[in-house]
């Protein structure tokens, strides 16, 4: 039996209290952590292997159905407005297309050629990468997609929450996170998600950094796209460059980054 379908440490679930249940919840996902602690040498050989694609023009897919592609789609549009890079350099792709984001799309995830399909439109080259990411590690949508970009000399990766799944055998990274059963029997939105939430935040932020886009440990190419935004980016210019606020919102508008307002502001300075 697949470790994400064993039964619950915990029954008769209708008859508990909020408080109980909540408790409960906590507790299991108290666990997740550590269960990620045991993979971080495969998760970080991975980003290795990907920033030096990366380097050389390559892109990061995402491809998964249900929730692993939900929340493939969301590390990856965190991107851009984090990290300043385009929405090509990183994209998600969930099963049954963009309007399975809100609602199941039927069978989607049962079609073996279903993600590179989705892919090929983006014309994927061997510099490019792609991770699967299916609790279970059976998903044929991410499977197929998987091993045929691993024919086509992409770089593949997966995350499961199941050890030796065929997802796993299938990509040349394979990340493991064994979380144990969930609260509820099966709910792979529960600890397994936040489980392979967690590895694609070391994944893209990892990568993010060691491709240059965090200097210190401050988002100097974070997009302006908001109030709060250009206040963080006013207070990251003052704290380098002991400029005045006043002085330091004007460049940071000017120039459209912290990264570019600061080097404006110490060339200046020379």
């Amino acid at each position: 039996m697949k470790t994400t379908e064993s039964t619950s440490l915990y029954d008769r679930l209708e008859h508990k209290s909020a408080l109980e249940l909540a408790q409960g919840i906590n507790t299991e996902d108290a666990k997740v952590s550590s269960s990620v602690a045991h993979v971080v040498p495969e998760i970080s050989a991975f980003v290795e292997a990907l920033v030096a694609r990366m380097k050389n023009g390559g892109r990061l897919f995402y491809i998964g159905a249900g929730t692993s592609g939900r929340l493939g789609i969301l590390d990856a549009s965190e991107c851009p407005p984090t990290f300043g890079v385009d929405h090509e350099t990183i994209i998600g792709l969930i099963a049954g297309g963009d309007s399975a984001i809100r609602k199941a799309v039927e069978h989607a995830e049962d079609d073996w050629k279903g993600a590179w399909n989705d892919l090929f439109p983006y014309e994927p080259k061997e510099t490019d990468t792609v991770v699967g990411i299916a609790a279970s590690g059976t998903t044929p949508y991410v499977i197929g997609g998987v091993q045929r970009a691993r024919e086509k000399g992409l770089l593949t990766a997966c995350i499961t929450c199941n050890e030796g799944s065929p997802l796993a055998k299938a990509a040349a990274h394979p990340i493991e996170v064994v979380v144990g059963p969930e609260y509820i029997t099966g709910s792979t939105r529960m600890k397994s998600g936040t489980a392979q939430k967690m590895v694609l935040n070391m994944i893209s932020t990892c990568a993010m950094i060691l491709l240059g886009k965090v200097v210190g440990n401050k988002m100097v190419d974070m997009q302006l796209s908001n109030a709060k935004l250009v206040e963080r980016g006013t207070q990251m210019i003052m704290d380098s460059t002991q400029v005045a606020r006043e002085a330091a919102k004007k460049m940071l508008l000017e120039h459209g980054s912290v990264r570019a307002a600061v080097n404006a502001i110490e060339s200046s300075n020379e």
